[in-house]
């Protein structure tokens, strides 16, 4: 028997209770401890709207789990379209928007936001 102290196991799917249709992208928060930040993200035909950028002070682990999307980077000219396992690493500051998402099925994001660290880059 687990004694009283001891942390009990989460058990969650990314893939539970996908909306078919939304009419705000949907942000579920997995985790927030020491400085790091875990969001599953599903969007269904979602953008950030026009003229807005993301420009967050944590650097942005992304990968899409299902679906697909365009990522437009400031000073870039055509988004960068990403699928089923693909990942970025987008540092802090990095100005981007989501140009568009897949409107025929959601697109499922995994999010991991982290303290910017310059020295562990690959």
């Amino acid at each position: 028997m687990p004694s009283p102290l001891s942390p009990v196991p989460l058990l969650g799917n990314l893939f539970a209770r996908l909306p078919e249709r939304l009419a705000e992208e949907e942000t579920l928060e997995l985790l927030r401890q020491s400085g790091v930040r875990i969001e599953r993200i599903v969007s269904t035909g979602h953008t950030t709207p026009e003229g807005e950028w993301y420009d967050q002070a944590e650097d942005e682990w992304v990968a899409v789990l299902r679906g697909r999307a365009g990522l437009l980077f400031e000073g870039e000219e055509e988004p960068r379209e990403v699928g089923p396992g693909d990942w970025l690493l987008i540092p802090a500051h990095t100005r981007h928007r989501v140009a568009w998402t897949a409107d025929d099925e959601p697109t499922v994001w995994l999010v991991v936001f982290t303290a910017p660290d310059r020295e562990s880059r690959p």
